[in-house]
C-alpha cells in the first residue's frame, strides 16, 4: 500500500519582499487589507499592520488558505506582537459610498490608527487610497507577497468572522454564523422567508431586487 502523501503547507510569503520595501521606503512598512467586500450583509473591515523590526511570527499567510483555528492562533500572536489598526465601514457607509469608496475610506483610516506612522503603506489588490498619512503601494495578491499585508489579512478576516457570529445572536434566523453573510443558498432561503435586517447592503443588487427598489445596475452581487 503507498505512503500517504504529506499534507501540504499553504503557500508563505517571502520576508525579502517586506525587507526590501522597507529598505525603499526607509523606515517601518504596514501591510493594509480588507474583508468582507463581496458579502451581502455586514460590514467591511480593514486591517493595517505593521510588524516592529526584527519581529516577525511564524506560520503567516494569505488568510484564505489556513484553517479556522490556525487563523485564531496566528491573529492573537499579530496582536501581541505588532502594532495593529483595524476600521470597520458599516452597511450603511457602504451604500452611502459604494462598496469600493466604503473600502478605501476604511484603509486610509485604518493607516492613520496605527501607533506609529509607518513610511509605506502596501494596499492588497490595485487600489491606494487618497489621503492616507504615508507614501501607498498596491500589490497584486499582496496577501500571498508580503508578511505584513498576509497579516492584515489574518486580522480582517477573524475580526469580520466575530463580528458577523456576533450578529447572529441577534439574528438567528439567518445563519451569519455560517456564511457570514456571503449570498448562499440558506441566505437566500432565509431572506425570502423574513427579508433583509438592517445589517443588508441595500445597494447590492440581490436586496435591492428584494426590496422592489430601481437601479440595481452595476451593484455587486
Amino acid at each position: 500500500m503507498p505512503a500517504a502523501a504529506a499534507p501540504t503547507k499553504p503557500p508563505r510569503p517571502n520576508p525579502a519582499f517586506d525587507r526590501a520595501a522597507r529598505k525603499r521606503a526607509g523606515g517601518p512598512v504596514c501591510g493594509v487589507d480588507e474583508a468582507g467586500r463581496g458579502p451581502w450583509a455586514g460590514p467591511v473591515v480593514v486591517a493595517a499592520v505593521t510588524f516592529p523590526h526584527g519581529v516577525s511570527v511564524r506560520g503567516v499567510a494569505d488568510s484564505k488558505v489556513l484553517s479556522p483555528q490556525v487563523r485564531h492562533a496566528l491573529y492573537a500572536e499579530i496582536v501581541a506582537r505588532a502594532d495593529v489598526s483595524v476600521v470597520l465601514a458599516s452597511s450603511s457607509r457602504i451604500d452611502a459610498m459604494n462598496i469600493r469608496e466604503a473600502t478605501l475610506w476604511a484603509m486610509t483610516r485604518a493607516v492613520a490608527g496605527l501607533c506609529e506612522r509607518p513610511r509605506l503603506a502596501l494596499v492588497d489588490g490595485k487600489d491606494v487610497p487618497k489621503g492616507l498619512a504615508c507614501a501607498g503601494e498596491a500589490v497584486i495578491d499582496g496577501d500571498a507577497k508580503s508578511t505584513a499585508i498576509a497579516a492584515a489579512s489574518i486580522v480582517a478576516k477573524v475580526t469580520r468572522d466575530r463580528l458577523m457570529q456576533h450578529m447572529a445572536l441577534s439574528f438567528p434566523d439567518y445563519g451569519f454564523e455560517r456564511h457570514k453573510g456571503y449570498g448562499t443558498k440558506d441566505h437566500q432561503t432565509a431572506l425570502a422567508c423574513f427579508g433583509p435586517t438592517v445589517h443588508h447592503r441595500r445597494s447590492f443588487r440581490p436586496i435591492r431586487l428584494l426590496l422592489g427598489l430601481d437601479g440595481a445596475e452595476g451593484v455587486p452581487g
